[in-house]
C-alpha cells in the first residue's frame, strides 16, 4: 500500500493497542491491591460502637461527602402498575410543556449518542410526570447510574417484580452503599440485613457489607466468613478483607493466621503477599515483611508497592497505615469492580467504581472510572469521568490524559487528542512512553518533522529503544522522501519482531514501490498476508507487489479484496484502477479513479489520479464515482 499517510493509518489500531496499554500501564496499581493514600483512623477499642451514625463522621475525623438519600415511605403493598396507555389523555407535561413521550424520545436519542448525563436528566423528568410506568423507572435508574448521579440512583432504585433482577439488586446496593456514603452506616447495615444484595452483585454486595457492619458496630456480621458457594477467588478475596478487619478489631492473632493460610495458596497466595507485608510492619515484624516482599519478587509478581515496601522496611521507615471504614468498603468495592472487568461486564465495573470514589474519593479511581466506561464503549462518559482527574499525582494525571488522546483519536478529533497528550507530556517531561504517544499522534496528524524530533531526542533515541520506536521513525523518515533513513529504521524494527505483520508489510512494500527489491519485498508482504489475511491493506501491498512484477490478473483479485475490506482507503482504489487499466478493463478503471475523487486524498494522488482521467480515457474527472464527462471517451 502506497502513500505515507494512508500506510501509517494502517498500522493504528496496532499502535492504538499499544497505546491502551500504555495508559493503564502509567496508572495506579490493579485494583485488587491498590493501597489507600489517606490517613487510618485510630483502631476503635473492642467494645466502642461506631460513632460515625451520630456525628456524621468517620471514626478519623474525615467529613462524609454530602449525598443524602430519603427514607422510601413505606407501603403495606406493591402500588398496581398501571400499563403505558396508547394514547395518554391528558398527555403528561412538566411545567415547561414537555410531554413525557417527548422527554423519554429525547433521553434515549441522548443515551445512543453517548450523552449519558443529557439522557439521564430527561429520563428523571420522565419518570417524575409517570411514576407508575415500572419502564420508565428502570430505565432512569440505569441511566442515572451510567451518568454518575448515585443520589438520584438511590432515590429511584427499582423494586417492582417486572424488573429484571439484575438491576433490582443493583438498586439495593447503591442504596446502601450511599446510605453509608451519606454517613448513616445503621441505616445501611439495617437495608443490607433486610435486603442482602443477591447475585449478579453479591460479591460486591458482602465484601462491602462487612465494612459498613463495621462501622456500625455490627461485629459479627462485620467478621462472618463468606458464603459457601463462593466461588474460590471471590471466598479468598472476602477473606482478605476479614482479615484487614480482624486487625482493626485488634484481633491480630487471628489476623496473622489468616494471613498466613491464604498466602500459602499455590495460585492465588501472591495476591496477598502485599497486604501481609504490611500487616507484618504494623506489627513490628519488618524480618518477616522483608521475607513476603522477596518472595513476591522471586515469584514475579512484585509490582510498584512491592518494592517501596521492601525499601520502606530496609530504610526502617513509618509502616503503612490500616485502611478505615470507609478506605476499606472503597477498596473492597474496587476489587469487585476489577472481577466484574475481568468478566467484561464494563458497565457494572464502573458502577461499583463510582461507588467506591462516594466512599473515599482519589483521583485513582477516577481515572479507572473513565478506563472502564471507555472499555465498555461508553466514550462520552469515559472522557467526561477523565476530565475530572486532578493533576495532584502526575503520573495519575498524564494517564487520564493519554487515555483521553486514544479516545479522542478514535472519533478522529485529531486535534484535541494532541492537545490532550501535550498536557501529559507537561507533567511528565521524562516519560518516554508519553514522548512516543505523543510522536505516534503528530505521525498520525502528518506533521512528520515534529514527529522526528521527538523520535530522535533523548527520551526516545536510546540504545534499548523498542521496535516501535524504530517503526515510528522508519514511518516519519519514508512520509518525507528519505528512503534510506526509512529503510534502516524500518530494518532495525524487523531485526527485533521479525514476524511481526505490519513490519513486514511496510518494509516490504517500500522495497517493492521503489523498485530496489521487489521480488525480496514481494515475499516478505506476502509472509505479511499470510500471518493477517484480513488486513485489508496488507492485500493491497499484495497486489500491488503482483501488479509491480507483472503479475496483472493475479493483482486484480487481490485488489479487489482489499478494496471489499477497506472500501474508503483512496490509495487501494486507485491501485485497482491501474490494475483494470492494465488488463484491459477501461471502464471500470475509470470507475475507480472518479471513485478516488470522492474519497480523502491529498493534493499529489488527486493530481496523479484526474491525470490519469484526462490522459488515458479524454475524461474530465467527476469525482461522482461515474464515468466522466466525455471529451472523446475510451471504451
Amino acid at each position: 500500500m502506497k502513500g505515507p499517510a494512508m500506510r501509517f493509518v494502517s498500522s493504528r489500531p496496532v499502535l492504538f493497542l499499544a497505546a491502551s496499554a500504555l495508559a493503564l500501564s502509567l496508572a495506579a496499581p490493579a485494583l485488587a491491591q491498590e493501597a489507600a493514600s489517606e490517613p487510618a483512623s485510630d483502631a476503635p477499642s473492642q467494645d466502642a460502637p461506631s460513632q460515625d451514625v451520630e456525628t456524621h463522621t468517620e471514626p478519623n475525623g474525615d467529613p462524609v461527602p454530602h449525598i443524602i438519600i430519603a427514607d422510601e415511605p413505606e407501603a403495606p403493598e406493591e402500588p398496581k402498575i398501571t400499563p403505558i396507555p396508547a394514547e395518554w389523555s391528558p398527555i403528561p407535561l412538566d411545567a415547561h410543556r414537555n410531554s413525557a413521550f417527548g422527554l423519554y424520545l429525547a433521553g434515549r436519542n441522548a443515551l445512543t449518542s453517548g450523552e449519558s448525563a443529557t439522557g439521564a436528566d430527561y429520563l428523571a423528568r420522565v419518570y417524575a410526570l409517570t411514576p407508575e410506568q415500572p419502564r420508565v423507572r428502570e430505565q432512569a435508574f440505569t441511566a442515572a447510574l451510567l451518568a454518575g448521579d448515585l443520589n438520584e440512583a438511590g432515590r429511584i432504585a427499582p423494586t417492582d417484580p417486572e424488573v429484571s433482577p439484575v438491576i433490582v439488586q443493583a438498586g439495593r446496593l447503591v442504596q446502601a452503599v450511599q446510605a453509608y456514603a451519606g454517613g448513616d452506616a445503621r441505616r445501611a447495615n439495617a437495608l443490607l440485613i433486610a435486603a442482602p444484595v443477591g447475585e449478579p452483585h453479591d460479591r460486591a454486595g458482602f465484601y462491602v457489607q462487612a465494612w459498613i457492619a463495621a462501622a456500625a458496630g455490627d461485629w459479627d456480621r462485620a467478621l462472618a466468613m463468606p458464603p459457601a458457594d463462593f466461588d474460590p477467588v471471590s471466598n479468598l478475596v472476602a477473606r482478605g478483607n476479614r482479615a484487614r478487619l480482624l486487625e482493626q478489631r485488634r484481633r491480630y492473632d487471628e489476623a496473622d493466621a489468616e494471613w498466613r493460610d491464604l498466602t500459602s495458596h499455590a495460585l492465588a497466595g501472591a495476591l496477598f503477599r502485599l497486604p501481609y507485608g504490611e500487616f507484618l510492619e504494623r506489627r513490628g515484624r519488618r524480618d518477616e515483611a522483608l521475607v513476603q516482599y522477596d518472595a513476591a519478587i522471586t515469584a514475579r509478581t512484585a509490582d510498584r508497592r512491592v518494592m517501596e515496601g521492601r525499601e520502606r522496611v530496609l530504610s526502617k521507615a513509618r509502616p503503612p497505615a490500616l485502611l478505615n471504614y470507609r478506605q476499606g468498603g472503597a477498596q473492597a468495592l474496587r476489587t469487585a469492580a476489577d472481577q466484574m472487568i475481568a468478566q467484561r461486564a464494563y458497565e457494572f465495573g464502573a458502577v461499583y467504581l463510582r461507588l467506591a470514589q462516594n466512599l473515599a474519593p482519589s483521583d485513582n479511581t477516577q481515572l479507572l472510572i473513565g478506563q472502564t466506561l471507555i472499555q465498555g464503549g461508553i466514550e462520552p462518559a469515559g472522557r467526561a469521568a477523565l476530565a475530572e482527574v486532578s493533576a495532584a499525582s502526575a503520573a495519575t494525571y498524564a494517564a487520564a490524559r493519554v487515555q483521553m488522546a486514544i479516545s479522542l483519536a478514535k472519533a478522529d478529533r485529531d486535534d484535541e487528542a494532541l492537545i490532550e497528550l501535550r498536557r501529559a507530556a507537561s507533567v511528565r517531561p521524562e516519560e518516554a512512553a508519553v514522548a512516543y504517544m505523543l510522536a505516534s499522534q503528530l505521525l498520525q496528524m502528518q506533521r512528520h518533522e515534529e514527529a522526528l524530533e521527538l523520535l530522535n531526542g533523548p527520551l526516545l533515541n536510546t540504545e534499548d529503544q523498542g521496535f516501535e520506536v524504530h517503526f515510528l521513525r522508519g514511518a516519519a523518515y519514508e512520509s518525507l522522501d528519505r528512503d534510506t533513513e526509512a529503510e534502516a529504521e524500518l530494518w532495525a524494527a524487523l531485526q527485533m519482531q521479525p514476524d511481526n505483520p505490519t513490519l513486514l508489510n511496510y518494509l516490504g512494500y517500500l522495497w517493492v514501490d521503489t523498485g530496489t527489491r521487489v521480488e525480496e519485498g514481494a515475499a516478505m508482504i506476502a509472509r505479511a498476508h499470510a500471518a493477517d489475511p484480513k488486513d485489508g491493506n496488507i492485500q493491497d501491498s499484495l497486489g500491488w507487489s503482483q501488479f509491480r512484477q507483472g503479475q496483472y490478473e493475479a493483482a486484480v483479485v487481490n485488489l479487489e479484496g482489499a478494496v471489499d475490506k477497506e472500501p474508503a482507503n483512496a490509495e487501494i482504489n486507485d491501485h485497482l484502477g491501474d490494475a483494470y487499466w492494465a488488463v484491459g478493463r477501461q471502464r471500470e478503471a475509470g470507475f475507480q479513479w472518479n471513485r478516488v475523487l470522492t474519497l480523502e486524498v491529498d493534493d499529489k494522488r488527486r493530481a496523479e489520479v484526474e491525470a490519469k482521467l484526462r490522459d488515458r480515457l479524454g475524461q474530465d474527472p467527476t469525482g461522482d464515482k461515474g464515468l466522466g464527462s466525455a471529451g472523446g471517451a475510451a471504451d
